[in-house]
């Protein structure tokens, strides 16, 4: 008792037996020291295991204080790993938790000497201390681990326990509500038999540590969607920023148009708005103003972007990174905003434009409302003077000459017929192009009609079908007629570029140009008033000319030719020459039409010229005899 009472150590209760049995002390007195030594060894174990207890349970109240603390998951984890090591003094200790997504297991901390092989290591799906401790939903000890046959082993497993040199092994599930999320491993290198209280400490321990991982993964879900409502918030004050902004820019645009103010002066506060250089085109292209630091841009690739935000009605980005923006009224394109880079958000750039957009259209609407009127009554004249029977010419012919336009000049009239390509970009290609040349345009059955200033009718076609299809990026078929100089004739020469046009396609000339006069014998045949002293001009009319002014005879050895089936030979017998007379002339006729003048297409032409020309004089030769009702004195017949 007075050893128990000192806390003598367990060595010391030996004494007492020793010094009796060396004392010769009889049996019945050293039995009774023996019990009493039992006894007293006893009571000092179960001191010394309630001291342990109580020392382990003050390591749990600590451990359960720090884990009360504010921790990010990861270092939560982390804090628990050495927590779980240092509480019974293990050599090492890991925990490993499921992945929602796939349903696997993965070390994510370990604390101790533990090597880079037992982080990241993917749990296997059976065997090992911790799928057993799962599977009973408590914890699972081995004292030896490699050599315990008591549950499954995976050879993965073993593998990293092998690696590690690990003997003892005890596993604790961390559970929510009755689902098991992860597991608290500890292990020793050494065998280790773990008792009840030590299996009470790291069962709390778990329990502990589950509860601290679900608050931490709460708290981290609460910061994410604090931060997400931060993000939301501060997204909103901008926006609600933006918005102000933008209504203060609007309003300020719309004042200055409706005190009166100039387009420059609403460029310099709407650039300044918006952060960046700015420029202002018309519906047709052309520069209204910029404002200064404007950079030069590509005008071909330009122009077509302007055509895609005019066909979109939105604002779009150019390649160079400038930005298109409309100017609207209602279906009206009144002009194009074009605005370089700057260094404002885009989302809030393109609103500030589409605002500064919208104030400029205000500003052309009111300024440019006659020239609308004027646009709409340029079509309707177009639309009148291609009818049936135009009424009232005259009346017409004011008109026109109200409009700037002098329909007793030269103009040429084209039917265009794209082959592919937006109808609203040739439709706005249209409108720009007949205002850049002084005509006039409309849309019929599909086709563009043109009236256009000028007196050669094929190189009008050909310019207009190469501007057009560079804008569509599509082939353009293109019949033409001219020129007239009245309104009543406009009808006449528009039906002669339509059946241009119904010819080209019919011979399979889709994507190509065709006037009468290009289309020889053929455009004779098409035209309402067939003008045959220009159809004989422009196939011998080289040859006619040379005849004059050298007084020879190829126009007679072409017909002789032609009659004697072009045989040199035979033309030269119906001549009354020699042949060599007759080749020498075939060499100048060459040398006057050109190579191809004997080929099938161009000799039928030739042909017909002839014929043609002698039937004009024969005409001319009986119209001069008394009685004769063939032709009229002094008129030129075809």
């Amino acid at each position: 008792m007075e050893l128990l009472a000192r806390e003598a150590p367990p060595q010391r209760f030996d004494g007492p037996p020793r010094r009796a049995r060396s004392a010769g002390a009889p049996a019945e007195a050293v039995a009774l020291l023996d019990r009493a030594r039992g006894l007293a060894l006893d009571i000092h174990g179960l001191f010394a295991r309630r001291q342990q207890r109580e020392a382990g349970l003050a390591a749990l109240v600590d451990t359960a204080r720090e884990l009360t603390l504010s921790y990010d998951v990861d270092a939560l984890l982390q804090v628990i790993a050495r927590r779980a090591r240092l509480l019974l003094n293990f050599d090492m200790a890991w925990i490993s938790l499921t992945d929602r997504a796939d349903g696997r297991s993965h070390v994510v901390t370990a604390d101790g000497h533990a090597s880079s092989i037992t982080v990241g290591f993917a749990i296997p799906p059976t065997g090992g201390v911790g799928n057993a401790a799962a599977v009973r939903s408590a914890p699972f000890w081995t004292p030896d681990y490699l050599v315990d046959d008591r549950f499954e082993h995976a050879p993965a497993t073993d593998h990293v326990v092998r690696e590690e040199g690990l003997r003892a092994l005890m596993a604790v599930p961390l559970k929510e509500n009755e689902s098991v999320f992860g597991a608290l491993y500890v292990a020793d290198r050494g065998v280790r038999h773990f008792t009840p209280d030590e299996l009470t400490l790291m069962s709390s321990l778990g329990d502990l540590a589950a509860l601290a991982i679900k608050k931490a993964r709460l708290l981290a879900q609460a910061h994410d969607q604090i931060s997400e409502l931060e993000r939301d918030t501060s997204r909103a004050l901008g926006s609600s920023s933006a918005a102000r902004r933008l209504n203060r820019v609007h309003s300020r645009l719309i004042d200055m148009v409706l005190h009166g103010c100039e387009l420059e002066e609403l460029a310099v506060h709407a650039a300044a708005g918006l952060g960046g250089p700015l420029m202002v085109r018309d519906a047709m292209g052309a520069v209204l103003t910029r404002t200064d630091g404007f950079p030069e841009t590509d005008e071909s690739e330009l122009f077509q972007r302007t055509l895609d935000a005019h066909a979109e009605r939105a604002p779009i980005r150019s390649a160079g990174g400038l930005w298109l923006c409309p100017a609207t009224a209602g279906k009206e394109i009144l002009g194009t905003l074009i605005l370089a880079p700057g260094e404002r958000p885009l989302p809030e750039r393109v609103r500030l434009l589409e605002a500064a957009a919208q104030s400029t259209a205000v500003l052309l609407r009111m300024q440019a409302s006659a020239v609308a009127a004027e646009g709409a009554g340029r079509d309707e004249l177009l639309r009148e003077l291609l009818a049936d029977s135009p009424r009232a010419p005259e009346r017409l012919a004011v008109r026109a000459q109200r409009l700037g336009v002098a329909l007793d000049e030269p103009h040429v009239v084209l039917v265009m017929r794209p082959e592919g390509g937006p109808q609203g970009r040739a439709l706005v290609w249209a409108s720009s192009y007949t205002h850049r040349h002084a005509g006039l345009r409309t849309n019929d059955d599909g086709c563009l009609v043109l009236m256009l200033p000028g007196t050669d009718p094929s190189a009008a076609a050909r310019d207009a079908s190469r501007a057009l299809g560079a804008v569509t990026g599509h082939p353009v078929t293109v019949g033409s007629a001219g020129p007239v100089a009245h309104p009543a004739a406009i009808h006449r020469t528009y039906g002669e570029a339509r059946r241009c046009l119904d010819a080209l396609i019919a011979l399979g000339g889709a994507g190509g140009t065709a006037s009468p006069r290009e289309l020889g014998f053929l455009g004779l045949l098409l035209a309402d008033t067939p003008d045959t002293a220009a159809f004989i001009a422009n196939t011998i009319g080289p040859v006619i000319e040379y005849d004059e002014r050298q007084c020879t005879e190829l126009t007679r050895t072409l017909e002789a030719y032609f009659a004697s089936g072009g045989s040199p030979s035979r033309a030269a017998e119906s001549l009354h020459v020699h042949p060599n007379t007759v080749s020498r002339r075939l060499e100048r006729i060459t040398e006057l039409l050109g190579s191809a003048w004997q080929d099938p297409l161009q000799a039928l032409e030739v042909q017909l010229a002839l014929r043609l020309r002698r039937a004009r004089h024969t005409v001319r030769g009986r119209a001069g005899r008394p009685g004769d009702a063939l032709a009229v004195p002094g008129e030129d017949l075809p």
